[in-house]
């Protein structure tokens, strides 16, 4: 498919999506929103990607924001439509059944930082800047921001990034483990894909089953959370890439899975 703010490319089953609005510093307008939505239904059921690459375009911004200008016109009711909206956007990247790495090129602020939040691994360039500062614009973050920054640093530290505004540099960032990793800004995308394709040789079916049990088991009780992984524990023993891979490693080989 072909899009007018998002553009993708699959390289041997890594898929790279690129926000591409760099005059604006890649700010998410509702266009761009639902664009990325569509990316990810695309690729959710594309047996070729094995793992997403998320970026923005030129070197300046991951993305930047929302799009100011749309904001500004919100009544209540649509507000919350606009909210609802971004969350179910996100809610489809944080729980796509395929890996999904942030490659922050640059500014990553509002809605920048709540696409990064969404996504299952952060990586960063040095110069990037992570923030949530809507507050200094008389609204809260609302595309899950509040709830994703809260999980991942505990509710203190969310609440002091959500209340002053204020952003990040790389370096705090992964200190405060708002990112997983900082590398120099020419090495970004090369890092993001190297952790792509080291997880793309793993067995895909053990991957997916890995996502649902860390994504969908945080948000249960802990016995609870035990519980699925013990179900999804027990589904991958009756695989085809189970055998394959206990068979490979006491061979000594490299497995070659199947996804079956």
């Amino acid at each position: 498919m072909s899009y007018e703010n998002v553009k993708t490319e699959n390289r041997d089953g890594i898929l790279f999506i690129t926000i591409d609005r760099p005059k604006v510093l890649n700010a998410l307008n509702a266009a761009t929103v639902e664009e990325l939505r569509q990316a990810f239904n695309a690729a959710r059921d594309d047996d070729s990607v094995k793992c997403v690459i998320l970026t923005g375009a030129g070197e300046k911004a991951f993305v930047a924001g929302a799009d100011i200008n749309e904001l500004a016109q919100m009544t209540p009711i649509t507000g919350k439509q606009v909210a609802e909206k971004g969350q179910r956007t996100f809610r489809a990247i944080e729980r796509f059944p395929k890996p999904v790495i942030a490659a922050v090129n640059g500014f990553a602020l509002g809605g920048g930082c709540e696409l990064a939040l969404a996504c299952h691994i952060r990586i960063a360039s040095e110069k990037a800047q992570l923030g949530l500062p809507e507050v200094t614009l008389g609204i809260i973050p609302g595309y899950g921001g509040t709830q994703r920054m809260a999980r991942l640093l505990g509710k203190g530290k969310a609440l002091e990034l959500i209340l002053t505004g204020d952003r990040v540099g790389a370096a705090e960032a992964e200190r405060i483990g708002l990112v997983n990793k900082v590398v120099p800004a020419d090495q970004l995308m090369t890092a993001a894909e190297e952790m792509a394709r080291t997880i793309a040789k793993r067995g895909p079916l053990a991957v997916r089953a890995a996502i649902e049990a860390v994504m969908s088991g945080s948000e249960m009780p802990f016995d609870e959370g035990q519980f699925l992984e013990a179900t999804l524990f027990g589904l991958l023993a009756s695989t085809e890439d189970m055998k394959e891979g206990m068979s490979a490693f006491l061979a000594k080989r490299q497995a070659d899975f199947k996804n079956r």
